[in-house]
């Protein structure tokens, strides 16, 4: 599969509600549609970087940057056997792992299409349908933040998700226990809001018996979390500290966490994902596929991951019209029953662009061939 251009598109699209964690708020996710052409083929890949470096260190910025100037140079007019190869020729990048898995993505899109199978598929995946949950943020009250879970547990999602930090966390994980009962699978993800020092507040969560709390401390952390680990009854889930298979390996051996939030962006792209996977499925980690408020085609790439055999928690993708007035793909992401999504059984990640959608929100655009 030879590379014969690539069409950058910046696109600017308002949220149907802002969302607000310990990091901040947005009400707008500026982000990249990539389109790769090989072989009378188009790929398509999505930035997942925000637009402020408050999750990790890129922002769409600097991911349009190192597309442009390094890693699109990488791949321009190279034959290509398989997708795995991306990660190999882009190693001479250091760090960059959006950047990296926005167009190892399109790859990826463009070689099932080539081939006539789903990206599911080709990865291996045994799922026909994934279980999904919603992640709710930081709201102005405790009621709004009741009145939105249970409009979420009677749509049937499989798991509740809200956002911690220090002021909004024991008393509204008590509250919401008190209304909804202790059958809610919930877990709270503080996003690196505490420290050691919080030891003692943290264990005040112990009684609610939540599925996890995620990422709790330093965002580069491992060795503190397998300290607060071995304090806590509540499953640790690590998501910003395991940027690879490595991390995830050393995370495991040093009991760090119980759980692991998978995100492609984060780590790098979809080959990298898959190794991640197959390492907490040796070790007999549970794992689930976090969000990043994708557009139609990351969400596309995150349903196709989640249908690997160990994704046994319900992930964050949840339908399309969750988050967005429209899609930028057709059709949209919809619930196949309630808390599921079916597994598209098309040809790459199993969408078309809906370029009446794309055209509304385009900012920008650069071709490269």
């Amino acid at each position: 599969m030879k590379i014969d251009k690539v069409i950058i598109q910046t696109l600017q699209m308002p949220l149907k509600f802002a969302f607000e964690t310990s990091l901040g708020k947005l009400v707008e996710k500026d982000f990249l549609l990539i389109r790769l052409y090989a072989d009378g083929v188009v790929g398509y890949g999505e930035s997942v970087a925000m637009p402020y470096p408050i999750y990790n260190e890129e922002t769409t910025g600097t991911v349009l940057h190192m597309l442009e100037k390094f890693l699109i140079p990488a791949l321009m007019g190279r034959s290509i056997e398989h997708p795995d190869e991306v990660s190999q020729l882009f190693a001479f990048v250091r760090g960059n792992r959006m950047a990296k898995a926005a167009l190892e993505g399109a790859v990826w899109d463009a070689y099932c299409k080539q081939k006539g199978i789903s990206l599911a598929r080709e990865l291996g995946g045994t799922q026909s349908e994934i279980a999904v949950g919603v992640s709710l943020g930081i709201e102005p009250t405790v009621d709004k933040l009741l009145e939105k879970i249970d409009g979420y547990v009677r749509a049937g999602y499989k798991k509740i998700k809200v956002k911690i930090k220090k002021g909004w966390d024991i008393e509204v994980i008590r509250t919401i226990r008190e209304e909804f009962g202790y059958d809610l699978p919930l877990m709270a993800d503080a996003n690196s809001a505490y420290s050691l020092d919080d030891i003692d507040h943290l264990q005040q969560l112990d009684p609610f018996k939540l599925m996890m709390i995620e990422q709790p401390l330093g965002h580069d952390d491992i060795i503190d979390h397998a300290k607060l680990q071995a304090q806590l009854s509540t499953p640790i889930c690590l998501d910003e500290s395991i940027l690879s298979a490595e991390d995830a390996r050393k995370a495991v051996e040093l009991d760090a966490c119980r759980v692991v939030n998978i995100k492609i962006g984060r780590v790098g792209g979809i080959s990298e994902a898959k190794k991640v996977h197959d390492v907490c499925a040796a070790a007999g980690i549970p794992v689930w596929c976090g969000g990043m408020l994708e557009a139609g085609v990351g969400r596309a790439h995150n349903i196709a991951i989640t249908s690997l055999s160990h994704f046994t928690i319900a992930g964050d993708t949840s339908a399309s019209n969750r988050y967005w007035h429209e899609d930028i793909i057709a059709p949209e992401v919809i619930l196949s029953r309630p808390g599921m999504l079916a597994v598209p059984e098309g040809a790459g990640i199993g969408y078309e662009l809906n370029e009446k959608v794309i055209a509304k929100h385009v900012v920008a655009e650069r071709i490269f061939e």
